[in-house]
């Protein structure tokens, strides 16, 4: 059986090999294509040729997963899991954040019993055996308890980082980005930060389970945590393919304020907005009101001229978080009047948006008080026209025809390259968001919300070739109404405004999100439960 021994061993002939490297253009010399699809460099291919070596030379019998050669299957119980180097580029450069990544276990990150991390740089072992503590070089590791006025937080800050890794930044007190994952949970392990945010807007950026595998365990046997974006504990299988992003911690409030963007210190302010003319209408909104019962609440201003109770219109809350009674419109009207978190109570028929059913009101609201929930974030598109911002878009912006059964003929730019020119009824600038609404009916796909693009999808084209095509959503998107006759641009279905012939319309990410509460973040069950099994 593998011990401790066995990996400092492993790790002496690494680190002995990588030492014999002059100079970091030597390092950095690209030698192969990796079992991950990506280059392998010198540094890499020595470490991991020397740790292979090691094996052979002791004959240790044991499964290898390793970043550079991939799974060998050696018909061993257990598997050792590898990066022989985490922190490439660090290293290649000379600065000292890189490690040997070592772990044991039988097939994912929670049977992992042995845990193994050296800084070459620096000599500093990281170890932990499962149910045996952590230690640093020798000495136990405990996680601290966080001061959440003084957040020290690591986060993953490559070009692949999401967009809301900088806004994490920005909130918290400190922040750093090492370029080496193992390490990062290593430092949250020993108490000298608070957590490891890794958010990747591209998958193929995430983490994989061999850069984690040892600073995995060390974190938990030090008490801390490592939780997926959707809250569930993080459980790699032991291969390659699979890819998360997550965040790494030691106490709980941490997870609550980067990742459910909720500080327990304070009390929300809860706004009420209802479509008056939605069934039932006032028999929800008093449902509601009453599950909010000693809380601060305001209701708007319509419904609350129904009911006789005094009204703030949406525009003027102070709300943080706002529960909307109505359909998928509602909430998308909501969203235009609002920057608060919304959740949806559905009183229409599908109510996609929407997360609580109007038969368990209680049951719902009383979870919202409980903060048993995330906060999902979609972007939002900007529209502009003849120079004047319109308004947001939550899930698409339409031009069209403002004459019944009159096509028009539209030329589409992305990013002043014309990339489309057709005749048709219209066109449809969809986010992932609206991508299950408006577009999905003209015969376009759905998108998972995870992906930032936009897509551009023709209304009763006149030519079969006119077809929807994806976009990144980083780019400007221009139409023009190329003849002299007139158009319709139309925002969330809820929004309309005259469109001149012989003008243009641009669309660009904006700089607002859309927040929305959810107690269940699994889409494709989502799309299962209100879209395929619904009439």
């Amino acid at each position: 059986m593998i011990t401790m021994e066995t990996l400092e061993g492993i790790a002496d002939a690494v680190q002995e090999a990588i030492e014999l490297i002059p100079g970091s253009r030597c390092r950095g010399e690209e030698v192969c294509m990796g079992a991950d699809g990506t280059p392998t460099s010198q540094i890499d291919k020595v470490a991991e040729n020397a740790a292979l070596m090691y094996i052979q030379r002791n004959g240790i019998e044991v499964n290898i997963l390793s970043e550079e050669i991939g799974y060998v299957d050696n018909g061993a119980e257990e598997t050792l899991v590898m990066d022989p180097i985490d922190g490439t580029s660090n290293a290649i450069a000379g600065i000292p954040y890189y490690t040997i990544s070592l772990a044991v276990g039988r097939s994912r990150l929670s049977d992992v019993r042995l845990a193994y991390l050296r800084n070459p740089a620096t000599g500093d072992v990281y170890s932990a055996e499962k149910g045996k503590g952590a230690f640093k070089n020798g000495c136990p590791l405990h996680v601290r308890k966080a001061d959440m006025d003084d957040l020290f937080i690591m986060i993953y800050m490559g070009n692949g980082a999401h967009p809301d890794a900088f806004a994490v930044a920005k909130r918290v007190k400190s922040s750093r980005s090492l370029g080496c994952a193992s390490l990062e949970m290593a430092i949250v392990g020993e108490g000298e930060a608070d957590g490891f945010l890794m958010k990747s807007e591209n998958y193929t950026r995430s983490i994989r389970v061999v850069d984690i595998a040892a600073s995995y365990l060390v974190l938990k046997e030090a008490g801390g945590e490592v939780l997926d974006l959707e809250g569930n504990v993080l459980d790699m299988p032991f291969d390659l393919e699979h890819r998360s992003n997550f965040l790494a911690f030691g106490d709980d409030r941490v997870y609550n304020l980067i990742v459910r963007h909720r500080d327990s210190r304070t009390e929300h302010r809860y706004g009420i907005y209802t479509n008056v003319h939605v069934r039932n209408a006032v028999k929800y909104t008093q449902e509601v009101i009453d599950a909010l019962e000693g809380q601060e609440y305001m209701v708007d201003s319509d419904i609350a001229g129904v009911m006789g109770i005094p009204g703030v219109p949406l525009d003027n809350m102070d709300a943080d978080i706002v529960i909307v009674v109505g359909g998928d419109g509602t909430l998308l009207r909501a969203l235009q009047h609002t920057d608060a978190m919304v959740i949806g109570i559905n009183g229409g028929s599908v109510g996609f948006l929407a997360e609580i059913d109007h038969d368990h009101i209680k049951e719902g609201i009383d979870r919202l008080l409980r903060e048993d929930y995330i906060v999902e974030t979609r972007f939002r598109l900007s529209c502009w026209y003849d120079g004047e911002y319109l308004v947001d878009s939550v899930n698409e912006a339409v031009v069209h025809t403002d004459s019944v059964a009159k096509i028009r003929h539209f030329r589409v730019y992305v990013d002043d390259v014309l990339a489309s020119e057709l005749r048709a009824d219209g066109l449809i600038i969809s986010t992932p968001t609206g991508s299950t609404c408006y577009a999905m009916s003209l015969g376009a796909p759905y998108m998972d919300p995870k992906v930032r693009a936009l897509m551009v999808v023709p209304m009763a084209a006149y030519k079969f070739n006119s077809r929807p095509f994806v976009i990144p959503a980083t780019s400007k998107v221009t139409v023009e109404n190329v003849l002299d006759k007139g158009c319709l641009i139309v925002l969330d279905g809820q929004e309309e405004y005259s469109m001149d012939g012989c003008s243009k319309v641009e669309f660009m990410l904006s700089d607002r999100k859309a927040r929305f509460i959810r107690f269940d973040t699994d889409f494709y069950s989502r799309v299962r439960d209100k879209l395929v099994n619904t009439l």
